[in-house]
């Protein structure tokens, strides 16, 4: 996906401003700022929930505004922080919704619940619950298992593990690092958390007052002299070292 020179305004006042990023195929990118920097404004542009008052936003080298908004949709998973699971329907319906609209018959929709319930690290057993049912980590395994479920190329997490108790959160990172590796999926993450996008991104942006001030590597942005960028690497709430293969 591609931003090119884009920006979006409310009421007057610019959330994103001319700001320009390309997320290569297979790569993690994670956006960190302060609450109100642009971070979620910016990923609802690749969905086409926003539409920028200028530049263009691509994805799959076709601009967004050229794609039918449900097909759109339909390429890409959607992580949020709320989870927003259907309360009425159970587990499995939950994660089958768009393979049902695709017109996947229900033996292959069933199978596909199955497989992504293991695969998130959730007992299958469940899958005849209702949300109500599980735990806050447990619905939000289920949320990201729905964004799998018809292997879209592109997958979008709004502050996917932020509402979540720290051992939860732990747990479901190092979840989602598991399933990078079994993924070839382009990610665009958004947290607030600059510890937490060191540790899930293969680079991390910085978003101040809607511009991109620096994307680049974790080490290269731990060891950045910008003082926008310094403000959030000495708030983190823990201390980070690179990961070593």
């Amino acid at each position: 996906m591609s931003f090119e020179h884009v920006r979006c305004a409310y009421a007057g006042r610019v959330v994103v401003d001319d700001l320009c990023l390309d997320v290569g195929r297979g790569e993690s990118v994670c956006l960190v700022g302060r609450s109100g920097a642009g971070k979620s404004t910016l990923l609802r542009t690749v969905n086409a929930l926003v539409r920028p008052t200028a530049g263009s936003v691509r994805v799959e080298e076709r601009d967004t505004r050229e794609w039918d908004p449900i097909a759109l949709r339909r390429r890409i998973g959607y992580v949020l922080q709320d989870v927003g699971l259907f309360p009425h329907l159970t587990i499995e319906e939950n994660i089958t919704l768009v393979p049902r609209l695709e017109g996947w018959p229900p033996e292959r929709r069933h199978r596909r619940a199955q497989d992504l319930l293991v695969l998130v690290g959730l007992p299958a057993a469940i899958a005849s619950r209702r949300p109500s049912e599980l735990s806050g980590g447990q619905r939000q395994r289920v949320g990201v298992a729905r964004a799998l479920a018809v292997e879209p190329p592109v997958l979008l997490m709004d502050e996917p593990f932020g509402a979540l108790d720290a051992i939860t959160r732990g747990e479901l990172r190092g979840e989602f690092q598991r399933l990078r590796r079994s993924l070839d999926q382009t990610v665009l993450l958004v947290t607030h958390d600059i510890g937490e996008a060191f540790l899930l991104g293969d680079r991390v942006g910085v978003i101040d007052d809607g511009a991109l001030v620096a994307c680049d590597t974790p080490e290269a942005i731990a060891a950045s002299t910008d003082p926008r960028v310094r403000r959030l690497v000495d708030a983190a709430t823990a201390p980070w070292e690179p990961v070593r293969s």
